[in-house]
């Protein structure tokens, strides 16, 4: 019961608050200390793989460690606790008003991508239509919805069922990872190789649980069988499938310009399009926090 009080805890403190302030947020404060090894190193490869085994161990070894003396002191100190890291580790409500922040302020804008863009999109959207913007703030919803939501809650899952500590353990190491990757897995950074390779091990199953949970939000049982098809389309090994899905639920195209198209048949989502895209990716991420919940109380 420990593990369901801890996230009904952080679930609370994600629909009043959102986001810990980022000047206190672990995650931004991790991301920080990542962003200092971002940099030419002799030999980057074998740098590059110590910082991606090594920090998210760190990292994990903190939370646990801190769950552990807090439930020592007091039970109801250490559910505080972990519900605070869950809290920290996961984001529903942030993505989701994003999303849809970004998506009814498309049509609003003149010339400019809508403010508030970049945060949601890594891509270059200056030269992207409006058709285009909402493609990609719908793929970044998805894709973050498995990043930021389902991989720390599935690694909650399976490791409460040892330990309130090891459930969080797990879903601050799979929050590292996919830091890692968001800071340094790019093919220019050859020190950024080995978090690119870890982070599309522990995303594979994530990515295709998100997918199937997209599907299940759109009541649509044929997009999963549909996302197939165009899942491997992206670079990703992973990112594909929750967005795939999405495309295959809503029937529209979702593509980035040169690099891939997803539903290549369908017309670009519109703005009920976009936002019935974000309606469905919050349906999934509460789904995704009730399936968790079940495991936590078995």
């Amino acid at each position: 019961m420990s593990a369901l009080a801890a996230l009904a805890l952080a679930v609370a403190l994600d629909a009043l608050v959102a986001e810990p302030p980022r000047r206190v947020h672990p995650v931004a404060l991790y991301g920080r200390v990542v962003d200092a090894l971002d940099r030419e190193w002799p030999r980057p490869r074998v740098v590059g793989t110590l910082v991606a085994l090594g920090l998210p161990l760190v990292a994990a070894a903190l939370a646990a460690a801190s769950v552990v003396g807090a439930l020592r002191a007091h039970p109801v100190i250490g559910v505080a606790v972990a519900g605070l890291w869950l809290f920290s580790a996961t984001s529903r409500r942030m993505l989701v008003d994003l999303a849809g922040d970004v998506v009814a302020r498309i049509d609003a804008a003149d010339d400019a991508p809508p403010s508030g863009i970049r945060g949601l999109v890594g891509r270059d959207t200056t030269a992207l239509n409006d058709g285009e913007l909402r493609s990609a703030a719908v793929e970044s919803a998805a894709e973050n919805l498995a990043d930021g939501l389902v991989a720390p809650l599935l690694a909650f899952a399976v490791g409460a069922q040892f330990t309130l500590a090891l459930g969080v353990a797990a879903a601050v190491w799979v929050k590292a990872v996919n830091t890692h990757d968001s800071v340094l897995g790019y093919p220019s950074k050859p020190h950024g190789t080995a978090s690119a390779r870890l982070d599309d091990l522990v995303m594979w199953v994530p990515a295709r649980v998100s997918a199937a949970f997209v599907a299940l939000a759109a009541v649509d049982g044929r997009a999963l069988l549909r996302a197939r098809a165009w899942a491997r389309a992206p670079p990703s090994p992973n990112s594909g499938w929750p967005m795939a899905a999405l495309a295959a639920a809503l029937d529209v195209r979702l593509e980035k310009p040169g690099v891939y198209t997803l539903n290549p048949g369908a017309r670009l989502p519109t703005t009920d399009d976009a936002e019935r895209g974000v309606r469905i990716v919050n349906r999934a991420g509460v789904l995704a926090v009730g399936a968790t919940g079940v495991v936590a109380w078995l």
